[in-house]
C-alpha cells in the first residue's frame, strides 16, 4: 500500500460529551501516516481539556487551534487550509470512523489529482442504529452522497474551492455538486462502512432540507413547482414540531 499522508479534520465546539469517541477512532486507525487537525470554536465546556488528555495518543502530526469562527463550514475551511495530506477527510466531533477506514480509503484511492473517495455510512438516532447506506455519485443531482465518509484530494479543494459560507447546513452538498459539474473530479465508491453518523444535527434539520432544495432548484435539478412544495412542506413540518 502506498504510504501517502492523509489529513483528517475535526471541527468542534463545546463537544465534551461526544468528542472522546471521535478522538479514540483516530487513535485506533490501522493506517498510521495521518495528520490530525482539530479546529475548535472556542469551547468552554471541557472539550479542550479532554483533547489534552488524549494528545499523547493522537498522531504525531497533530494541530489544535481554538478560536471563534463563523460556524462549522468556516472551521472546516480553516482545517483544509492547514492540511498537508494528499487526501483530506472530515470527522465531526460526535461521529467516528471504523478502525480501518483510512486504510481502506488509501487502498481504494486511484491516485487522481481531483478525486473523492467515499463509502457506506452507518447512522444512529438516540443511540440506536437506524440505517446503513450509500448513495451513488451518479445521482448527486437528486441526492447528496454520504459526506461524513468522503476523503477529498487537497488538489480538488485548492483548484475547485472549499465550502461556501453562505450556507448554514448544505455547503457540503453545494461543494459536491460543484465537483460533479466540473467533470474533472473522479468519484470512487467503497462498498463498506467508513463512518458512523449521529442524526439530529443541522444537516438533518429543516434548514438543511430547504437549503438542499434551493441548491437543486438553482441548478435546474428541481422544477419550480416541486421546489415550492418542498419549501412549504418543510415550513409546515417545522411549525408543527414547535407547537
Amino acid at each position: 500500500m502506498q504510504e501517502i499522508l492523509v489529513s483528517v479534520l475535526t471541527p468542534c465546539y463545546n463537544s465534551a460529551k461526544t468528542i472522546e469517541k471521535t478522538l479514540e477512532c483516530i487513535e485506533k486507525q490501522t493506517y498510521q501516516n495521518i495528520q490530525y487537525i482539530i479546529v475548535d470554536g472556542g469551547s468552554t465546556d471541557g472539550t479542550l481539556e479532554l483533547i489534552e488528555q488524549h494528545r499523547s495518543r493522537l498522531p504525531e502530526q497533530f494541530t489544535l487551534i481554538s478560536e471563534k469562527d463563523q460556524g462549522i463550514y468556516d472551521a472546516m475551511n480553516k482545517g483544509i487550509g492547514l492540511a498537508k495530506g494528499q487526501l483530506v477527510g472530515i470527522v465531526n466531533s460526535d461521529d467516528w470512523y471504523e478502525e480501518d477506514t483510512i486504510e481502506q480509503v488509501v487502498k481504494n484511492y486511484q491516485g487522481n489529482a481531483y478525486e473523492v473517495v467515499y463509502g457506506m455510512q452507518r447512522t444512529y438516532l438516540n443511540g440506536k442504529e437506524k440505517a446503513t447506506f450509500i448513495y451513488h455519485h451518479d445521482f448527486l443531482p437528486e441526492q447528496m452522497i454520504t459526506h461524513p465518509t468522503c476523503f477529498v484530494t487537497k488538489n480538488a479543494y485548492k483548484e475547485l474551492g472549499a465550502f461556501d459560507l453562505k450556507y448554514r447546513s448544505a455547503a457540503d452538498y453545494d461543494l459536491m455538486l460543484r465537483f460533479y459539474e466540473s467533470k474533472r473530479v473522479v468519484f470512487t465508491p467503497i462498498y463498506q462502512i467508513l463512518s458512523n453518523f449521529q442524526l439530529g444535527g443541522m444537516s438533518s434539520s429543516q434548514v438543511g432540507v430547504r437549503e438542499n432544495a434551493t441548491i437543486r432548484y438553482e441548478r435546474g435539478f428541481m422544477s419550480k413547482k416541486k421546489y415550492r412544495f418542498v419549501i412549504i412542506k418543510s415550513k409546515i413540518y417545522e411549525w408543527l414540531n414547535r407547537r
